[in-house]
């Protein structure tokens, strides 16, 4: 009898050890963004942990091997991830805009299951009483909800009906601003929807859709790029534009 209880000690602390060497193989993002890949080679090796604790008989490695595989697999999927885009987006899928400028996307909310009581339960545990002060709530692949307010001194502005003095003021602002820094004119009625930053090229890959979205061209990205001092397009790591036209270029091998 002791000797049944010490073997299912001991498996489980080996277990337990072995689990969590896996974690720390895995890395970080398994602690903070669980994906639908993540978790499944999550689930998977508790179940195996479960089984080989649960039958003391079987050979240890007939857990380890399995476990290790899973390991394995996740390691090499999320290197060749950092180089493709397009095996990101397949593992873990795309953010999905649900509300933008106050205004709710029930196709979105239908596409991802997510009902209108999930997504008031979310806003109000982010202080947020009405999707009327929103400007996006982004349903991340992980689940999380990202929520942006409005800035509240514009929406106060537009409530006195002093429209006409704060489009003034902003179109003012956004002289000065394109004057101090260079920033681009874009079509804001065309970006509005893609919420925060747009990417333009990522590692080393202009993405041409959202180019032809706020209606340019690679020539007028490469002369951007060519501001910020990196001459090729592969030579960056990443370029994005936000709704104000400023433009983020990090390099390559700059860290």
């Amino acid at each position: 009898m002791f000797q049944h209880i010490s073997a299912h000690i001991f498996l489980t602390v080996l277990m337990y050890i072995f689990i969590f060497l896996s974690m720390r193989i895995m890395g970080k993002r398994e602690i903070g963004k669980l994906s639908v890949f993540d978790l499944t080679i999550s689930i998977m090796i508790a179940e195996i942990a479960v089984f080989s604790i649960e039958d003391i008989e079987r050979p240890i490695y007939e857990g380890f091997v399995p476990m290790a595989t899973l390991v394995l697999i996740q390691v090499l999927v999320a290197q060749f991830s950092l180089k493709s885009r397009k095996l990101r987006l397949l593992m873990d899928g795309k953010p999905s805009i649900l509300i933008s400028d106050g205004k709710l996307h029930r196709g979105e909310m239908r596409k991802q299951r997510y009902n209108i009581d999930d997504l008031l339960q979310q806003l109000r545990g982010q202080n947020i009483t009405s999707p009327a002060d929103v400007e996006f709530a982004i349903l991340e692949p992980s689940g999380q909800l990202t929520v942006i307010e409005k800035d509240k001194s514009v929406s106060s502005s537009n409530q006195t009906g002093n429209s006409s003095s704060g489009a003034n003021r902003g179109k003012q602002a956004e002289h000065s601003a394109g004057g101090s820094t260079g920033d681009a004119e874009l079509p804001k009625h065309k970006i509005r929807y893609e919420g925060l930053p747009i990417p333009l090229i990522m590692d080393g890959k202009v993405q041409d859709e959202n180019l032809e979205m706020i209606g340019k061209t690679r020539f007028w990205l490469r002369t951007q790029i060519r501001q910020k001092g990196v001459s090729d397009f592969r030579d960056v790591f990443l370029c994005s534009i936000d709704h104000n036209g400023k433009i983020y270029v990090d390099r390559l091998g700059s860290r």
